[in-house]
């Protein structure tokens, strides 16, 4: 009888766990199941183009459906049921139909769903963006002159706020504790993203937080719909929509019941194997797992790249930990992402935000529109790199002075 490996999650992370397993040479069954009745698609246009000009729902589908690799064209695929609960014991899964699927290797590809402002008020008229629905949702209310509040600056938020302005909405930024990006860009940068986006007519807050939406009834039924904030300081900020960005939760509570450490995403040692049983790794940003480039502990890294990277590590030491054999060094990937708002493009690699150091290499960052390089250090050590509105040659530079810089010492680096 064959063995199946089960993928739990059908976006770009159980994608391409499906195809790395066939690469590593895994001709036995795979089954992808996920809760979204769409195929795998790619969630970064959701904040720009398609949010900007979606078109109708097939052809926005279409503009961001991620082609599939033939060697992937014999995986059954599971769509619009959820897998809610696992028996890593007995190797089980449960969907929301009740149907239970068996298994004898499992990749956890589950990512993340948005987290929301937890403060009283209604939910209608308030928007998150993370499927495809969210985005088109969002579309209908992104008019002409409309207000909106976009709570969370992080590049979410600053992506939303943009392409709203674009459109033609007044756009009001709630940044809460922190600037534009500040987290993973560093204070300097930042500052010059908040002027940035200024001078194109976002309306940055700073220091704010949403103390509480208001509301009032719509319509024959009733309804209570969001109208606006109002802010820790005491002032109201209107609204005709609410884009809320501030930040994610993995998606692990099917796992609970099976002993692992879900405190943050999955815990895996450094060859994406998860921590606590056999067989069983995990793929994406719901991995937490060693950054043997930046040398810190276990951690979830939220880029675009991360599916792809941590699937070329996980599959090849599942199919090795089923065919009993052992698994090869790990690599260790370089993370990168990249933003795009109002026309310039922040592209950085590494791990900027967990740096101890910040440097400025060329430009000036008060001016990002200009040309601007940013350099990371941890422990003396460079571990990232951000750049801002600079020709390709020079992003590649900058990429090259992070890759080269290696690991930390004791670290064996394997190819990427």
């Amino acid at each position: 009888m064959a063995r199946r490996i089960a993928v739990v999650g059908a976006s770009m992370g159980g994608l391409r766990a499906a195809e790395q397993l066939r690469s590593a040479g895994w001709q036995e069954e795979i089954t992808v199941m996920g809760g979204e009745a769409h195929p795998p698609y790619n969630r970064p246009p959701l904040t720009k183009e398609l949010l900007k000009s979606p078109g109708s729902f097939q052809e926005a589908l279409a503009t961001v459906t991620l082609r599939q690799r033939r060697s992937a064209a014999d995986i059954e695929w599971k769509l619009g049921a959820p897998v809610t609960g696992a028996d890593l014991t007995a190797r089980t899964l449960t969907l929301s139909t009740g149907e239970r699927v068996g298994y004898d290797g499992l990749v956890v590809a589950t990512g993340l769903r948005p987290a929301r402002v937890r403060v009283p008020g209604p939910l209608h008229g308030r928007h998150v963006i993370r499927t495809l629905e969210d985005a088109l949702g969002l579309h209908r209310d992104l008019q002409p002159g409309a207000r909106i509040v976009v709570v969370g600056a992080g590049f979410i938020g600053c992506e939303a706020a943009a392409t709203a302005t674009l459109l033609g909405c007044r756009v009001t930024l709630i940044e809460g504790s922190s600037g534009p990006m500040q987290l993973t860009l560093g204070r300097e940068l930042s500052e010059g993203m908040r002027n940035f986006l200024t001078e194109r007519g976002v309306e940055c807050l700073s220091g704010e937080r949403v103390a509480a939406f208001t509301w009032q009834d719509e319509g024959t039924d009733g309804q209570q719909r969001c109208t606006g904030v109002r802010l820790t300081g005491g002032r109201e900020v209107r609204a005709d929509a609410v884009i809320e960005a501030v930040g994610s939760k993995p998606n692990v509570e099917w796992l609970a019941g099976n002993g692992l450490d879900l405190t943050d995403g999955v815990l895996c040692d450094g060859h994406l194997r998860v921590l606590g049983t056999e067989h069983v790794v995990a793929v994406g940003d719901v991995a937490r797992y060693p950054d043997r480039r930046a040398g810190t502990g276990p951690r979830r890294v939220e880029h675009w790249t991360t599916p792809a990277d941590t699937a070329k590590i996980a599959a090849p030491a599942l199919v090795a930990g089923l065919n009993g054999t052992p698994a090869a060094e790990p690599a260790a990937p370089l993370p990168s992402f990249w933003t795009d708002i109002f026309g310039i493009r922040v592209q950085g690699v590494g791990s900027p935000a967990v740096a101890d150091r910040i440097e400025v290499l060329e430009g000036d960052p008060s001016r990002p529109a200009e040309g601007v390089a940013v350099a990371y250090y941890l422990g003396g050590r460079l571990i990232g790199a951000v750049t801002s509105a600079l020709p390709a040659d020079r992003q590649l530079h900058y990429r090259k002075l992070v890759t080269d810089a290696g690991l930390p010492a004791g670290s064996q680096l394997a190819a990427v």
